[in-house]
């Protein structure tokens, strides 16, 4: 386990990249973009990424969200 900040935001990685969670608030898209980059610098062959619903400030965002990790070759995007 490994904890880092992300725009601020503190974010955990599991099993070198495989599991990522960031359960801070105010989720922006600039945050979304850096955890996505991590899927770049740290190659995992899945990832898995987890944020709290609560923690994006509407649909909006948290639809794109979804997109922007999609097009980085995220497919499991979860929000609790």
């Amino acid at each position: 386990m490994e904890k880092c900040l992300v725009q601020e935001k503190q974010v955990v990685i599991f099993d070198s990249g495989k599991f990522v969670v960031c359960l801070d608030m105010h989720i922006t898209l600039e945050v979304v973009e850096a955890v996505a980059k991590l899927k770049q610098d740290l190659q995992p062959e899945k990832m898995r990424v987890v944020f709290r619903d609560l923690g994006f400030p509407d649909d909006v965002v948290k639809t794109n969200a979804v997109q922007i990790l999609r097009q980085h070759g995220v497919q499991d995007v979860r929000s609790l």
